[in-house]
This record gives structure tokens, sequence and C-alpha cells, in this order.
């Protein structure tokens, strides 16, 4: 597994995003994806994510004399396990919720730059719920969740589908003991 942080730098999590269940891309359609990462920026941590592994060379091929690489998510190393969440820090956490959270931040606003937006047309969701839970019955949810999402990852573009970002956040309102 990659460490967290690799993964969870601002521009290498937008990277990742970008990567995430769609078609291999070249560093040239990351660019037009992400135009606002200057392209310095985009080949040094497009290179920091190849070397932890984050990211794999799926085909190389000659273009104008240099050599163009496409890359996609290697499965294995694009997410933290849970040993080396547990051995985060507290400022380790702060850190990557913050990343986690100006990330979503970004993708809501770069959504929302569309001339044609229509939040409740397209289906936008962002909600809180309390909920009491005992341990079991909290990992039993967690379960589901991450089934309902896990188990649809692999869908296809056919059939009118649309790429979507499912973010999940679970935090308890006081420690548990």
């Amino acid at each position: 597994m990659a460490n967290a942080d690799v993964l969870l730098h601002p521009v290498r999590m937008r990277i990742l995003q970008a990567l995430f269940d769609t078609d291999p891309m070249t560093t040239g359609q990351l660019r037009e994806r992400l135009p606002d990462i200057p392209p310095a920026t985009m080949y040094r941590h497009v290179a920091v994510l190849v070397d932890a592994g984050v990211l794999e060379v799926v085909d190389e091929k000659r273009v104008r004399g240099t050599v163009e690489r496409s890359y996609r998510v290697s499965q294995e190393q694009g997410r933290i396990d849970p040993a080396a969440r547990a051995a985060m820090t507290r400022d380790d956490h702060r850190r990557a919720f913050t990343t986690f959270a100006a990330s979503l931040m970004g993708d809501f606003d770069r959504y929302l730059t569309h001339d044609d937006v229509d939040p409740h047309r397209d289906g936008v969701v962002y909600r809180q719920a309390v909920v009491w839970l005992t341990d079991e019955e909290f990992a039993a949810m967690v379960a589901e969740i991450e089934h309902a999402v896990v188990s649809r990852v692999g869908n296809t573009r056919d059939g009118g589908r649309i790429r979507r970002v499912v973010s999940l956040v679970v935090v308890p309102d006081e420690p548990t003991t």
C-alpha cells in the first residue's frame, strides 16, 4: 500500500480522482481534465504516483520523438489500508480530512462551473444524519454502504450511465470508549 503522504496530497488526490474508473489517460489528457494544474506540477506528481506504485503505465507510444505513457490507478495501491490509517497521528488525520474536504469542495465547484448544471436534475445529494448504533450495527452499515458502491464500480459507460463521484464521511459525535 502507498502511504498516506503520497495519496493525500491535494494535487495527487485530484489526479487519482480523474483516473478512477476511467480508461487509461496520458498526462496530456489529465492536463485537459485538470487545466488549472501547471504542466510541470502535473508531471512531477504523476512521477511521484508512479514511483510509489499508485499509478501503473499501461501503454507507451512514440510521439514526435518522446514517449507518451498512458496511466491507470493500481487497485492494490490506490487506497490507504486500515493498518496505515491506524498508524496515522491526529495531525495526520486532520491533514488528510482537510485534503479530502477541500477535494470535495473542488469537485463540487468544478461541477457548478458548467453552464447547464441543474443539481436537482443531476441527482446531487449531500446530507447528514445522526444514527445511534452499536459497534456491530455500525460495522454492518459501513459494509452495506461499501458493498452498494463497490458492486457498481465495474459498470461500463454504456446505457446512458453518467460518471458520478460517491464520497463517504463518518464521524462519531464523540470518541468511542
